[in-house]
């Protein structure tokens, strides 16, 4: 099996898809490096899973903590076959609200942070003439509606950002992935920074027949299926992009 004792390192790792997915790897054999902001969430989450794993708090739109958290699995392991750059934030609003601290947040983690994981880890994963860098896109990547044009434009920007990695580095043995999730029940919903769709979407997740729920919401863990899905596949193949919805979902 081609994850078994691959160095994988995730961030944004603490809850949600990054720590489901964690879990789902460590359960296949993967050795995990885990990053996130919050140091309690990873020493529950370490204490949860069975197998070689560690962590280290990290600040994505810090680019000296990206860089520490790939030093420390280089020490550790000698190696990154796979970085995982899931931390994202998701604030909506329209453009006329004039939210500059949001907009400068959602760049500097969404953009920057994906950025700061590919500077760190591309000098190794070229030196070791292999490596896979997944990212955790969205559907706002593919399509653009109201009170999103900012975050739209956040997850446009990374499907570039990857596509120009893959074209670049695909004679290096390095693979560039993304995945992009329709509406998943994680904590990013708690970002929304807007009462209204934040009820919207409470409601939603709150649904009373649990099968409607299941049609038109995903679990983390189904996300975490399908980057499983991408690391297992053998070194000559890539998947570069792929969409992840709930069948019900409308866009």
């Amino acid at each position: 099996m081609a994850i078994e004792n691959k160095v994988v390192v995730i961030v944004g790792a603490s809850s949600g898809i990054g720590a489901a997915t964690a879990k789902l790897l460590a359960s296949k054999g993967a050795k995990l490096i885990l990053g996130a902001r919050r140091e309690e969430r990873l020493q529950q989450l370490v204490t949860e899973i069975d197998g070689e794993i560690d962590y280290k708090v990290t600040d994505v739109a810090i680019k000296e903590d990206v860089k520490k958290l790939i030093d420390f699995a280089m020490t550790k392991y000698g190696r990154v076959d796979v970085l995982y750059n899931n931390a994202g934030i998701m604030p909506r609003e329209n453009l006329s609200d004039a939210k500059y601290e949001n907009w400068e947040n959602e760049i500097q983690i969404n953009i920057m942070g994906v950025l700061h994981g590919i500077g760190a880890v591309l000098p190794i994963m070229k030196k070791q003439n292999d490596g896979l860098i997944i990212t955790t896109d969205s559907v706002a990547g593919h399509v653009v509606y109201p009170e999103s044009a900012v975050y739209n434009g956040t997850k446009f920007a990374v499907r570039a950002i990857m596509e120009g990695l893959r074209q670049e580095e695909r004679l290096h043995g390095i693979r560039s992935s993304i995945v992009s999730p329709g509406a998943v029940n994680s904590e990013l919903n708690s970002t929304l920074d807007n009462p209204a769709l934040e009820k919207e979407m409470a409601k939603m997740f709150a649904g009373s027949n649990p099968e409607d729920l299941r049609m038109n919401v995903l679990d983390p863990e189904d996300i975490a299926n399908a980057v499983a899905y991408i690391i297992d596949q053998p070194k000559h193949v890539t998947i570069s992009d792929m969409i992840v919805r709930p069948t019900a979902q409308e866009v």
